[in-house]
């Protein structure tokens, strides 16, 4: 064993590689000996805006000199103690702290222009003529996407592309080849098909012997970690074993885009040790703070229920002088709701609706009536006739108005953990008479709360108010059309929750009537046939996780 260890220690290899190590394998025990702490180093960035064009800042940068810092902080409330550093070193392992990284070898990014630039025109390979019109034709459909994304879907350039004889790769040139990735790596939605099809270019790629770029491994980085909604240890794992492929193979050391991605997976996956190493490598390497990576630190403080580093870090952010807006304080309000302070949340909120330009003509209801929380339960979806795009004259250049995520995250709080109908109402009259347009996943968050807080006499989710959520979500279908999605889970949770509420009839006539709109299609439709009969016979074991 101690052989083992002095080969290990003798090792060369980058410092990264240490805590990645370390993150697979059980720590060894080692003398509690006090060390002296490495210099911290201030991560925030240099507030003076005064001088950001002068010297070459991002856009954000520039345009949050707009802002007024007063007017920011007030939309956060309450006081934090302490610095974001401060509360994220509470969360630090302090004895792993305490030693310094080994120095390891420094490498390079390889930039030789041939490297990066093969094959041009004169090296492809020779190919008929029929062949080039394939590809012209391929190359044609790839500008188009870059131009106009709506008017060809990556399906069809992927198929264009298949088409190709092996190695396909090589008989585009560089140009149209990190064109290709380009638009491949930036779908509409990243889910499992988007992904697959993004690696299976890139084996191309490393296949016939060909580089591949920062920006492109940074790609696969993001649809490794966040093909899912939801990221568990084995996005994680995927996403650091890309990541040691990059910089170990590859030879191309991540920048702050690559780390803010691994640290946002890791602490969404809840690993917040690593997320901890992240951090520090981050440091080690002089990586500033961008913009994501201060959001990610909002939101892994949220995850951790520490509501005065949410706080801290959203002050350093606004002292940075990175753009406050929509997202920045949607981050916040989910922080503040996992941390049980829904009146700060709500704080936030109102402040955020304030701004907005409808809002003063905003009526004044009493939710607490059962007939007003009734009528909006019916009603709230017709916003998508009436306005079903919200007008150009409320378009800002720095929107800190709230939006469909923003009232996303109240209803599901005030719905699912909460089972407060009368706020699930004030909300969605709220998003009704800002001109936000109702969503799916709106509709799945009220179903998962009838099923979870009905059911039972005197209750507030009543038969009579499921219908009216029902009744809305085939008006928002009937308007809105393809656009409008109803897919597995929403069905799920809709019949669950009239099987909760009412009858085996009325799970039939709801089941009816959805198979009539759905968006679902071949082996699933049957999947809903037999879940339907599990439902009606109470064998539907399925838990509220899912």
């Amino acid at each position: 064993m101690a052989a083992e260890n002095a080969t290990f220690k003798s090792a060369s290899c980058m410092k990264s590689s240490l805590w990645l190590l370390s993150t697979f394998m059980p720590e060894r025990r080692r003398p509690s000996v006090v060390q002296p702490h490495l210099a911290r180093r201030a991560y925030s960035t240099t507030p003076e805006i005064a001088t950001a064009a002068a010297k070459g800042l991002p856009y954000s940068r520039l345009l949050s000199s707009e802002q007024d810092k007063r007017h920011l902080m007030s939309l956060v409330g309450g006081r934090g103690e302490g610095s974001a550093q401060e509360h994220f070193d509470f969360h630090r392992d302090p004895y792993r702290r305490g030693y310094a990284q080994s120095d390891g070898p420094n490498l390079q990014v390889s930039d030789q222009k041939h490297d990066v630039q093969y094959p041009t025109r004169e090296e492809t390979f020779k190919i008929s003529d029929e062949l080039q019109k394939h590809i012209s034709k391929l190359y044609a459909s790839i500008s188009q996407r870059l131009r106009h994304p709506n008017r060809i879907t990556l399906e069809a350039i992927y198929k264009l592309y298949g088409q190709l004889p092996e190695p396909r790769m090589l008989y585009l040139t560089w140009q149209w080849r990190s064109r290709l990735l380009k638009v491949m790596g930036t779908p509409p939605k990243r889910d499992m098909e988007s992904m697959l099809r993004y690696f299976a270019l890139v084996a191309d790629v490393k296949n016939a012997g060909l580089t591949l770029r920062r920006t492109q491994w940074n790609f696969a980085l993001v649809f490794a970690a966040k093909y899912v909604s939801r990221p568990t240890a084995q996005e994680m794992e995927s996403a650091l074993r890309l990541w040691r492929e990059m910089e170990k193979e590859a030879k191309i050391m991540g920048n702050e885009v690559t780390f803010n991605v691994l640290f946002d997976v890791a602490a969404k996956a809840g690993n917040f040790t690593l997320a901890d190493m992240i951090y520090e490598e981050m440091e080690s390497r002089g990586i500033e703070f961008n913009r994501f990576h201060h959001v990610s630190l909002i939101y892994y403080f949220g995850l951790r229920l520490d509501s005065s580093g949410i706080r801290a870090a959203y002050k350093e952010m606004v002292d940075s002088g990175e753009t406050i807006d929509t997202v920045v304080l949607n981050c916040v309000i989910s922080g503040l709701l996992r941390c049980g302070e829904e009146a700060a949340a709500d704080d936030t909120y109102q402040q955020m609706k304030n701004v907005h330009t409808l809002a003063s003509d905003m009526p004044q209801r009493d939710y607490t009536l059962n007939k007003v929380v009734t009528r909006v339960l019916m009603m709230f979806s017709k916003v998508v006739k009436q306005h079903p795009q919200p007008k150009e004259a409320l378009q800002t250049n720095i929107q800190l108005v709230p939006n469909l995520h923003t009232y996303k995250l109240l209803i599901q709080h005030y719905a699912i953990r909460v089972g407060n109908l009368a706020k699930v109402a004030q909300y969605l009259d709220e998003m009704k008479h800002l001109n936000v347009s109702v969503h799916p996943t709106i509709f799945l968050a009220l179903f998962k709360g009838f099923y979870l807080h009905g059911g039972y006499p005197g209750s507030d989710w009543s038969e009579q108010r499921l219908n009216g959520v029902l009744t809305s979500l085939f008006q928002a279908k009937n308007s809105h059309g393809k656009a409008f999605r109803i897919e597995q889970w929403l069905v799920i949770w809709a019949l669950r929750s009239t099987k909760k509420c009412s009858s085996n009839e009325a799970v039939l006539e709801t089941f009816d009537a959805l198979s009539q709109l759905w968006d679902i299609k071949g082996e699933r439709q049957q999947f809903l046939h037999d879940l339907v009969e599990n439902i009606l016979q109470d064998r539907d074991s399925k838990s509220m996780a899912k």
